[in-house]
């Protein structure tokens, strides 16, 4: 394991967490240590949950180590199942308690609960988060889910939704619209909201709409396996993928496409001439694989931008998001490092960036503006209002989300080229009052000529008047003067970049 101050995944049994207080009426048993209790604090702090996740824990210590934590742990399972009296347990143990091999999987099928148990064999120290949510629920459905008979009206199950999710709460909504508008019904919504009982009742439906693969793929494969119910491979983000979705279920149904676009805003953006002030603008886009997918087709094909870069954290997309990164001539990064990925947007110089929260972070700290698109994110991004990312309402909310950071930024940017004008600098009066404007006070002395090493290749490196210089140049096309006055440079023999060196680039491309 390595030590970071950041992580985009927590271990497996975090997963198991989601998947538990995503549902209802099922309780999770976690033998861990004291430090390993912190389940309320990500879902009541950070997704604002009106109530406490479902999660009990043994919550041994130090001196208890040389005594029997197996008992600690089978009184944790009365207890819980005692005070909450759920209609089925999970059980399982943290990193920290994998270590003392105390089987909680054995212990619990050995008592006599009452209550279906079920075993959760989570590899701390080889999986993360995400595996751990699409095993869970994987193994919920394996115990639960009984063969019963199909609906007589055309039913879909709605799968992968978990606690803590990004914007799951309202794509269940959407996707719930969408299936309507087509005269089809919802059956079951799981994890989210759903109580063992539902799971049982998985297979009336006639098919699955694998709504996120990362946290049920495994699930809606042995479903298809066993209750013959096909699922859904395209995920409905954006215009296009709305569109594609509709007509995949169409396929598996047999019943008509019916869309309704009313609510959809972005087509009178695409005939506006403000929408020319977007073409060409260069993303980076990080997060997770289905987010990023989806992000990359929405940019490129809805958006007009460019794809200078793509990449996700979880290594179970690698293989897809190595073959859309293909797709779309760059070469996909697929790292747990935010310090990697931080470098390698700070080698591209997008113009904006598309990722987690952990790149909202990134691109403050390299000018960049960034729109998050997946999880892990934080407080601000469970809004109290609805914000699906998925079906035409979520067209539009990526819409908002994407083009907002740019503008702003264009007016921050005005705000900070104007700053020294003799109307506008912090100590002038306010224009509007018609009072009297104080002069600015003189300038400090310069500082010291440092030397700023820019360029990818280390052999050109930026004196820091042409630094300042490059940053009068508006955002959006700061990256592009970057790099062709690295390319000037370089092409002249130039290995000092300079004011001069600079206009003299600008001179260059102009002709």
């Amino acid at each position: 394991m390595k030590l970071t101050l950041w992580t985009y995944e927590g271990p497996p049994h975090v997963g198991a967490m989601r998947v538990a207080t995503g549902m209802k009426g099922l309780h999770y048993v976690l033998h861990a240590p004291q430090g390993d209790t912190y389940a309320d604090l990500l879902f009541t702090m950070i997704e604002r949950r009106d109530h406490r996740p479902p999660v009990s824990y043994t919550t041994f210590q130090a001196r208890d180590l040389g005594a029997d934590t197996a008992g600690l742990f089978k009184t944790a399972c009365r207890d819980a199942v005692e005070r909450f009296q759920p209609e089925a347990l999970i059980v399982g143990a943290s990193c920290t308690a994998e270590l003392i091999q105390d089987d909680p999987a054995g212990l619990a099928e050995s008592m006599d609960l009452g209550i279906p148990v079920i075993p959760l064999e989570l590899p701390s120290y080889q999986r993360k988060e995400g595996f751990g949510t699409d095993e869970t629920f994987l193994q919920i459905v394996r115990h639960l889910a009984k063969p019963v008979a199909r609906n007589e009206k055309i039913t879909a199950n709605l799968i992968g939704p978990t606690a803590l999710g990004f914007r799951h709460r309202d794509d269940i909504v959407e996707v719930t619209r969408l299936l309507s508008d087509m005269g089809i019904g919802v059956n079951v919504v799981g994890p989210m909201g759903a109580r063992p009982s539902d799971i049982a009742r998985l297979g009336a439906a006639h098919f699955n709409v694998l709504m996120y693969p990362e946290h049920a793929e495994s699930a809606a494969r042995w479903l298809e396996t066993n209750f013959k119910q096909p699922y859904t491979k395209i995920v409905p983000i954006g215009v296009g993928a709305t569109h594609d979705f509709l007509a995949e279920v169409a396929q598996i149904t047999g019943l008509p496409v019916q869309a309704d676009t009313s609510r959809l805003r972005l087509p009178w953006w695409t005939r506006s001439v403000d929408s020319t002030y977007l073409t060409g603008k260069r993303v980076f886009i990080f997060g997770d694989g289905t987010h990023v997918a989806a992000a990359a087709r929405v940019a490129r094909d809805e958006m007009g931008f460019e794809v200078a870069g793509l990449g996700c954290f979880n290594r179970e997309m690698a293989r897809p998001i190595r073959a859309l990164a293909k797709e779309y001539g760059v070469e996909a990064l697929i790292s747990d490092d935010y310090l990697e990925v931080e470098a390698a947007i700070a080698a591209l110089h997008p113009e904006m960036i598309l990722g987690t929260q952990m790149e909202r972070h990134i691109g403050k700290r390299l000018g960049i503006p960034c729109a998050v698109i997946s999880a892990p994110v934080h407080v601000q991004d469970f809004p109290a209002r609805y914000s699906p990312q998925m079906g035409w309402e979520g067209a539009n909310v990526l819409f908002d989300t994407w083009v907002h950071p740019l503008v702003m930024g264009l007016e921050e940017h005005l705000l900070h080229m104007f700053r020294d004008d003799f109307e506008f600098h912090d100590a002038a009066g306010a224009s509007h009052h018609g009072g009297a404007h104080t002069p600015r006070a003189a300038e400090a002395a310069p500082e010291p000529v440092a030397l700023v090493p820019a360029a990818a290749s280390g052999q050109v490196i930026w004196l820091s008047d042409a630094e300042n210089e490059l940053k009068k140049i508006p955002f959006f096309v700061r990256g592009k003067a970057r790099r062709n006055t690295e390319t000037y440079a370089s092409g002249k023999g130039v290995t000092e970049i300079s004011v001069e060196t600079l206009y003299e680039a600008k001179a260059h491309y102009a002709r």
